[in-house]
């Protein structure tokens, strides 16, 4: 009889310890389905993401040319005129030249101008050809026209 407090050994049963090669690693095959699923789930990932960028590089764009409208609108009311086209946006951040210092508000109408999602300067026509003023992004690809991404964004639409 043995005794309930003594170790047992498996060598002492019998036991004698086999290595099997399969239980040390994985196989090649085992490997590839794990690539395979996580090469699936990164294209699904980045087939859902990336659109959403576009989105709200567009968003972006539209709460720009917001924004310039209503200083732009703010500039009208003071000076009786919109900036003309040479004098741009900029005339938004500091005084034009040619223009009464006294009626001018003091810390400029805007901040700072933005550029557009893309890094671009946006585009400003005054009188334009939609408006007294026009504001605009090419979009992505920075040319007139274009789909999706591509496509303008505009003060008139």
């Amino acid at each position: 009889m043995r005794n309930p407090r003594k170790k047992l050994h498996r060598r002492e049963e019998g036991f004698t310890p086999v290595r099997r090669s399969a239980e040390h690693g994985f196989t090649l095959v085992e490997l590839m389905v794990v690539i395979v699923i996580i090469g699936l789930l990164a294209a699904i990932v980045t087939f859902n993401v990336l659109p959403a960028g576009d989105k709200g590089k567009i968003t972006k764009a539209k709460s720009d040319i917001s924004t310039i409208e209503g200083a732009l609108e703010m500039y009208r009311l003071q000076m009786n005129s919109y900036p003309t086209t040479s004098q741009g946006l900029q005339a938004l951040v500091t005084a034009p030249a040619g223009v009464n210092a006294a009626e001018y508000q003091k810390g400029g109408y805007i901040k700072k101008l933005p550029n557009d999602p893309w890094g671009r300067p946006y585009l400003y026509a005054s009188p334009g050809q939609h408006g007294e003023a026009d504001v605009w992004s090419f979009g992505a690809d920075g040319k007139d026209g274009g789909e999706g991404a591509n496509a303008d964004i505009t003060s008139w639409q």
